[in-house]
């Protein structure tokens, strides 16, 4: 089993477009990729196509947060808005991960809301639960039916949205890492970020996301 994240587009200077579609929650499959480019997935754990995909997704949701917040560039304390209607199934799930992600950092704070930079999706796929970007400027995390049947569901999702914020992963890591996705096994149920993933996101968005915007180009 493997946590992946992979990327659609790499045209992320573009012009931000609208959101991706919702997908009914009876669906048994990975949404429709919002454009028409073949999709590449990391082909083995800690490969550099991981960490260029989570740099594309973490790049498309701050230019989203950026494109919506450049009002206010001076504020410290950056709100990232998600969508979760389109994976009712994890709605617990996605929400105690985003207890997690705000109670371990400072400089950035998840939302649900309108508008969201990224959306939730659940269903069935052989790739397993991964985060994506849809090459305009916004993404999505997709969660798997069977690998959180396997694996512990609140640490699939805190990983992946560890993804929006900025964190590559690591499956050689320990357990405590969360980043480490399914690298020790199903076993490990650790759903919160230890203290250099707490410390890597706070840096990354500590002047806002005026400094996340130059640490994603």
């Amino acid at each position: 089993m493997r946590l992946s994240t992979t990327v659609l587009s790499a045209a992320l200077g573009a012009a931000l477009a609208a959101s991706l579609g919702a997908v009914p929650a009876s669906a048994a499959t990975a949404p429709e990729p919002p454009t028409s480019a073949a999709p590449s997935y990391a082909a083995y754990e800690g490969s550099a196509e991981d960490r260029r995909a989570t740099a594309a997704f973490f790049q498309a949701v701050v230019k989203s947060v950026a494109e919506k917040r450049a009002a206010n560039p001076g504020e410290r304390v950056v709100t990232v808005t998600y969508n979760a209607t389109s994976a009712p199934t994890f709605r617990t799930q996605i929400a105690r991960s985003t207890q997690i992600w705000n109670s371990s950092v400072t400089n950035v704070r998840l939302q649900e809301g309108p508008n969201a930079s990224f959306r939730y999706f659940e269903g069935d796929d052989p790739r397993g639960s991964h985060a994506n970007t849809d090459g305009h400027g916004r993404g999505y995390i997709f969660l798997d039916y069977q690998q959180n049947q396997l694996n512990d569901s609140t640490r699939i999702t805190s990983h992946e949205t560890g993804h929006v914020l900025g964190l590559p992963d690591n499956y050689r890591g320990p357990c405590s890492e969360l980043m480490s996705g399914g690298g020790p096994g199903p076993w490990c149920t650790n759903a919160v970020p230890n203290a250099a993933e707490r410390a890597r996101v706070n840096a990354l968005w500590v002047n806002g996301f005026t400094k996340a915007l130059r640490q994603a180009r």
